[in-house]
């Protein structure tokens, strides 16, 4: 198993983050998709704490739809994308902020900001037949019982058939893959003692104690 994320696929969030320029969505476009990879090892479940990791001072949460992939697939055409995810969820990018920060001024790749161990907790995950991917799903962050972050999956750059679409010309998808779609605007740092609690729609999927 292994985790894919899109990044750069929520235009606010492409703004907060100073990515690009004034004209955000497209240059994000033009850029095309991007992703980079977590090691099975950074999944977190059963909702177990989240214990900041001693190097860091600023990890950031970054709440996302997270899709199940259901089939194996290589090169996959985008009409037929929506047939290689059965499940949708929702969870958490940490982010070593500081580092990745760091990493990007040297020119170096992410993965010691990204790929570390726990920094990807998922919840439970929900049929995707239960919710109108069509219309959008709306999902959320509550940090200490105050929404912190909001999206719906109809505001990204890039939609989930294409983003299946456009990984699977690169990389190989398996069952059991795990597909975070981008995260919204609103990330920002967690500390020791915070609670965070993700929702997809109105049910609460995901619930972390920050240790």
């Amino acid at each position: 198993m292994k985790i894919l994320c899109v990044g750069r696929n929520y235009p606010e969030h492409v703004e907060e983050m100073g990515n690009v320029s004034s004209g955000s969505v497209s240059a994000a476009l033009s850029a095309g998709l991007l992703f980079f990879m977590k090691p099975e090892t950074a999944q977190l479940r059963r909702n177990r704490p989240f214990y900041i990791p001693e190097w860091t001072q600023n990890v950031h949460h970054e709440v996302e739809l997270v899709l199940k992939v259901c089939k194996n697939g290589k090169y996959i055409q985008e009409r037929f994308a929506h047939t290689y995810y059965s499940d949708i969820g929702v969870g958490i990018d940490f982010t070593a902020r500081d580092l990745q920060n760091d990493l990007i001024a040297l020119g170096q790749p992410w993965e010691k900001a990204k790929a570390f161990d726990h920094s990807a907790p998922v919840g439970a995950f929900l049929p995707k037949e239960q919710l109108n991917v069509k219309q959008g799903i709306r999902f959320s962050l509550k940090k200490n019982g105050e929404i912190c972050q909001s999206g719906n999956s109809r505001d990204m750059i890039y939609d989930f058939d294409h983003i299946i679409a456009e990984i699977s010309q690169y990389v190989t998808l398996k069952m059991g893959d795990l597909i975070f779609t981008g995260t919204p605007s609103g990330v920002g740092t967690v500390q020791a003692g915070d609670l965070l609690e993700a929702f997809i729609e109105d049910e609460m999927l995901l619930r972390i104690a920050i240790k």
